[in-house]
């Protein structure tokens, strides 16, 4: 887990220079180790995190000479010890133990499809001496983020949107696609967009593969299907909730590949309980776990640590509590803001990044539970879907977008608008893609390959990697999440939504962790502004960069001002957050 930063040209040395100094903003996701490498055209620099091989040997930019390869890479490939050992029957010879060199000879050996055998998260660039070609990758759930930019005839590219500013040249202009998105699609801007028009981001589960004179092409690598499989023709509902319980076994087990202990990000949820339940299960000894909780403002409780304790106590590990005061959010919040690649609205935010701040004094990997309601239909609109008409279009915006595409001209000023309504054209084509049986298969894989993406997993990897700390997700392990794709969505919904997983997981946790009422991250202080909260709010909206770009009409600004909690989205957000949000992470960017 690390950051890595790179530049391309085509007939030009590459800008060593601007790529250090974009490496350099990335000192918190690789604070063990630094490298750079150039050649001609192509220049990579990276930071290290020390999680596999905690050796030289395992640094980066890692080439090896006998191949003529050499790569910079981010993530973790669960899976290298058995690709390292069959690579080695067939006569190859390693000279780390890190899974980056085993991503070299696998390239080597089975071409660009050798992504099909990697079980992990992942991106990476790598090139060929020989050849001068350019690989670029992002695993199949975009856990591991990777940007892009044109600047001064060079591709650019970063873990990180701000590691692209730091470069220069970057077009830093809204873009007003991206802007409808971020306004109507619940916050969550589909690659290849960002608020930047000089900046997209690689889809997951995608190869973008730059020859030596600069023509691109693009491989879709991966994507599930929701459509039943023959294969599974027969299976009982105990059958289902037996092959679920096994697949996440599987996950939770290889996720425990380190040369450091790893830990768990324990809510008290179903989801991280499993995670802890399965760990005590095979025997893990000496597991850590770590919870959060906030002070409760007025009748809104701040913290979840009945459940939590309820798990820890269970299992016997070793628990951390960390209660957050109020005077430590404000700050936090700010620390939070400047973490973001692109703008979060999520309250939980700030949990995670305070939360990991403190983690990250103990221990430097951690598994967690984001992704179960998105593969198995958790999420109160998933319901709604099950009975839709048509396509389930209709039902879908009307659960999930945040308001009616009509509202725009009273948020926006004219300059800002799209006529069109692209974020309903965006669902359309992507439910109307083959490999869907039904409105809710439709729904739960475009969550999957789209909002997981660019909201919960962009905020676990943002605001972990901040306090140099790596998180992995079994529940976005692909086998699991291909196993839940083709699941019936009956048994999906049963019982409230993750009926399956419910039902799987009696097997292994305490009844009242799953029987509890569906609990969220919460975070007090920032679903209800008031106070310096609201202060800040008001500054941001109110600044002169914010009057200069003028993205919000001045009556909308002040109508959410005068009633700062009395307008919600259709999915129960603060409005006034929501914009307050883009300009605050705006201005922390000096855009």
């Amino acid at each position: 887990m690390c950051g890595f930063a790179g530049e391309l040209r085509v007939g030009e040395l590459a800008d060593v220079e601007a790529v250090t100094r974009m490496a350099a903003t990335m000192d918190d996701r690789g604070p063990d180790g630094s490298g750079t490498w150039a050649s001609g055209p192509l220049a990579l620099s990276f930071r290290r995190l020390k999680i596999i091989d905690l050796s030289e040997n395992g640094s980066q930019p890692m080439t090896d000479p006998e191949l003529g390869l050499t790569i910079s890479f981010n993530g973790c490939i669960y899976n290298y010890p058995e690709l390292r050992k069959e690579l080695s029957q067939k006569g190859y010879r390693f000279f780390s133990t890190s899974d980056t060199e085993v991503l070299l000879k696998g390239y080597h050996c089975w071409g660009e499809r050798f992504v099909d055998r990697l079980k992990g998260m992942f991106a990476f660039c790598l090139t060929e001496r020989d050849t001068g070609r350019v690989i670029l990758g992002r695993d199949r759930l975009g856990i591991k983020p990777l940007y892009l930019s044109e600047a001064g005839g060079a591709l650019r590219f970063a873990s990180t949107l701000p590691a692209l500013l730091a470069g220069g040249g970057v077009d830093t202009s809204i873009d007003t696609v991206a802007l409808h998105h971020y306004l109507m699609f619940h916050a969550v801007v589909p690659a290849p967009y960002t608020m930047l028009k000089g900046v997209r981001k690689l889809a997951p589960g995608t190869l973008l593969v730059i020859e030596p004179d600069g023509s691109r092409r693009e491989v879709r690598y991966w994507s599930p299907s929701f459509s039943r499989n023959p294969a599974h023709a027969g299976m009982s509902a105990d059958d289902w909730e037996e092959a679920v319980l096994e697949a996440l076994r599987v996950a939770v087990e290889r996720r425990m590949v380190s040369d450091v202990p790893v830990g768990v990000l324990l809510s008290g949820g179903l989801d991280s309980s499993m995670i802890v339940g399965l760990l005590a299960e095979m025997g893990q000894p000496d597991l850590q776990t770590f919870s959060i909780g906030f002070e409760t403002v007025g009748d809104i409780e701040g913290d979840e640590f009945e459940f939590s304790d309820i798990i820890a106590e269970h299992y016997g590990t070793k628990h951390h509590r960390f209660r957050v005061s109020s005077d430590r959010m404000l700050p936090a919040l700010d620390g939070a803001i400047h973490a973001m690649s692109e703008p979060m609205v999520s309250h939980d935010v700030v949990a995670f990044y305070l939360l990991s701040e403190e983690v990250a004094k103990h221990i430097k990997v951690v598994q967690s539970g984001q992704g179960a309601d998105e593969i198995f239909a958790g999420y109160d609109w998933y319901p709604p879907l099950a009975d839709a008409n048509g396509d389930g279009l209709n039902t879908y915006e009307a659960e999930f977008f945040d308001r009616p595409h009509a509202e725009m001209s009273e948020v926006l000023n004219p300059e800002y608008r799209v006529e069109k309504d692209v974020s309903r054209a965006f669902v359309a084509k992507h439910f109307g893609k083959p490999g869907a049986a039904s409105p809710l298969d439709r729904a739960l894989r475009l969550d999957t390959e789209v909002m997981l993406v660019d909201d919960p997993v962009k905020r676990v990897d943002n605001m972990t990697m901040a306090w140099g700390l790596e998180a992995r997700v079994p529940f976005l392990d692909h086998d699991l999440v291909e196993l839940a794709a083709a699941c019936p969505p009956e048994l999906k919904l049963k019982g409230g939504g993750k009926g399956v997983l419910k039902e799987a997981s009696r097997q292994v946790i305490p009844a009242e962790v799953i029987d509890r009422e569906k609990g969220y991250f919460p975070v007090p202080a920032l679903k209800h502004l008031e106070g310096p909260y609201l202060n800040l709010v008001k500054s941001a909206l109110l600044a002169p960069a914010a009057r200069e770009r003028g993205i919000f009409r001045k009556e909308y600004i002040d109508k959410l001002l005068g009633e700062p909690n009395d307008h919600s989205t259709r999915l129960g957000s603060n409005k006034l957050w929501q914009i307050a949000l883009l300009e605050l992470w705006l201005q922390s960017r000096g855009i």
